[in-house]
């Protein structure tokens, strides 16, 4: 069986790997003509996500281009140590950046004579008895047996399958993430604050530099306003949430205008957010988190979801490329043991639907929580 799959992010990319290993033949199109976007942005996986590359034979490439936290170490907002845990032997979270989970990925679809075809924006899909015709921005086709939408969050397959599927809803967070150097925040762990209206995670690693990300309430923006948000503007929306409290000794700086943090939120660290973040220079990339709580149909007879087109979670969750990779193990599973597509789609999705959608609604209530807070103190204020 032909499999076409659009987009080549993780999804896409173990999706292929698990449909050959499942005995057909895939091909990857990528809309962009690069390593994706956001590549500054990276992310973290799981041990869940390594075990199922591992059930694909790809955990290794990943392994080797990631960072493993020897421990997770959870700290309230008081500065106390809420909960520690260590790992062994790699087990712990593996942080890397997108892009080269994205480079990684797609060598190893590569290597396995899998086609990655970049600059094939999809634009539409025609099916019929015998298959499923994919057109792309550029004017070329392709034609196989099923279509993948590994396509993310704004899948144009999604709507395909069902043109009245509901929007991506938007969390109340955004999520900014940021590198840096000289500050020695969190050596071989990683550590996650709790703050009352917002979260903040690091790791710092070998080579001496400190990864983070916040996650903090926001507006709604546009799509063009968000695109044009430089890093100066994404480090100080971070600010302006965590510089509630100065480091110990140093006086407390102003906050941006319209918001005015609790002193309660961050009350003093030996190394508070504000500083990581105020290190990170232009190094500093952001978006808002949006989710999918329900799509109501996840296939047709010829066309099929994975991933963030099926399934976005806040990032609360901090699943998402591994949920995605779990799809793409599950589906190829699914296709090898089913007699055809059909009846694949359908065990695939009892299978992933239930657990998925409650992970979303669970990583939903944890942004609400934040979200109520944020506005409860500013209302009081």
């Amino acid at each position: 069986m032909r499999v076409l799959i659009a987009g080549g992010g993780v999804a896409g990319t173990a999706t292929a790997m698990a449909v050959k290993l499942a005995g057909h033949e895939p091909a990857v199109f990528e809309a962009h003509r690069g390593g994706g976007a956001d590549a500054g942005a990276f992310l973290v996986l799981m041990a869940n996500g390594m075990a199922a590359l591992r059930k694909i034979g790809a955990d290794g490439p990943v392994a080797g281009a990631s960072v493993a936290s020897a421990g997770l170490e959870l700290v309230a907002s008081d500065g106390t140590i809420a909960a520690n845990r260590s790992y062994e032997d790699g087990a712990g979270p593996r942080t890397i950046t997108r892009a080269a989970l994205y480079r990684v990925l797609q060598e190893e679809a590569v290597g396995r004579g899998i086609p990655v075809c970049h600059g094939k924006r999809l634009l539409g899909a025609e099916t019929g008895p015998d298959g499923v015709t994919a057109r792309f921005a550029d004017g070329t086709s392709a034609s196989g047996d099923i279509l993948v939408g590994a396509d993310g969050l704004r899948s144009l397959v999604r709507r395909l399958i069902d043109p009245a599927v509901p929007e991506p809803r938007y969390t109340g967070i955004s999520v900014v993430y940021g590198y840096a150097r000289d500050v020695a925040a969190a050596p071989g762990i990683y550590r996650m604050v709790q703050g009352r209206s917002a979260a903040f995670g690091c790791t710092t690693g070998p080579d001496g530099v400190t990864s983070w990300f916040a996650r903090v309430p926001d507006t709604e923006r546009s799509r063009d306003e968000i695109a044009a948000t430089t890093p100066a503007g994404w480090r100080e929306l971070a600010l302006s949430v965590f510089r509630g409290t100065p480091a110990p000794g140093r006086q407390r700086e102003q906050a941006s205008p319209g918001y005015a943090p609790a002193a309660s939120d961050f009350p003093g660290e030996s190394l508070p957010p504000a500083e990581i973040i105020a290190a990170s220079g232009d190094e500093v990339f952001g978006d808002h988190a949006y989710d999918l709580p329900s799509v109501p149909h996840w296939s047709t007879p010829r066309m099929v979801l994975v991933g963030d087109a099926v399934h976005a979670f806040s990032p609360a969750a901090a699943a998402g490329a591994s949920m995605a990779i779990e799809d793409a193990v599950t589906l190829g599973e699914c296709l090898r043991t089913r007699p055809d597509a059909l009846s694949a789609f359908a065990a695939y999705e009892k299978e992933r639907r239930e657990p998925m959608e409650k992970l979303v609604a669970a990583a939903l209530t944890h942004d609400a929580e934040r979200v109520a807070a944020y506005r409860a103190g500013t209302r009081r204020r």
